[in-house]
């Protein structure tokens, strides 16, 4: 395997983390959004992840898993900093959730080339329970964050969810970097 696993682990812990700490600001990301928008992206995304999986015989092998874990990786960045750089409108909202539809489209992917990668069911446990602490440690830092907001009279939801991306995009970042390593014996 020519994947570094501790890095990988670490990796998939702090992407975990990420998305427990988003979870709570995609509701007042989203507020400009007509309902219509997340049916049209409901049909788009599932065709999306149909277009993918009628290819899983040319994109199951390691390299191509290192070039999509980085492209959905640099995506969420992307959106990250669009939305820190453009703040709250339509525009802003549109794109964050397109950006996230991207990423869900090669979501069944990821899962099944991390189960070949991994292989063993021991490696796919630790990994799941890391990713699972993660995803606990984000949703009750990101609860923390909201309710210091509170108490230090940030009131304003959009300030907060603002305040909160701007340590989601060093967050991203490190998670770049984390998937630079796993992958690093692959890239030399």
């Amino acid at each position: 395997m020519k994947l570094s696993l501790r890095e990988y682990i670490w990796y998939k812990f702090f992407n975990s983390l990420f998305f427990g700490i988003s979870v709570g600001s995609i509701f007042i990301l989203y507020t400009p959004l007509e309902p219509s928008i997340y049916s049209l992206g409901g049909i788009l995304l599932a065709l999306g992840m149909l277009i993918i999986a009628k290819y899983y015989d040319r994109l199951m092998d390691l390299k191509t898993f290192f070039y999509i874990t980085l492209l959905v990786e640099f995506v969420v960045l992307c959106f990250v900093v669009f939305f820190l750089l453009f703040n709250y409108s339509y525009m802003s909202a549109l794109v964050v959730y397109i950006g996230y539809q991207v990423t869900f489209v090669f979501g069944n992917y990821l899962v099944r080339m991390e189960t070949i990668v991994l292989k063993k069911p021991i490696l796919l446990s630790f990994t799941d329970v890391a990713k699972q602490k993660a995803y606990l440690i984000g949703l009750v830092f990101s609860y923390v964050a909201y309710k210091a907001f509170e108490y230090f009279e940030i009131i304003d939801k959009q300030i907060q969810v603002y305040n909160l991306h701007v340590g989601m995009f060093f967050l991203q970042v490190l998670i770049i970097y984390l998937v630079l390593k796993s992958f690093r014996k692959l890239i030399k």
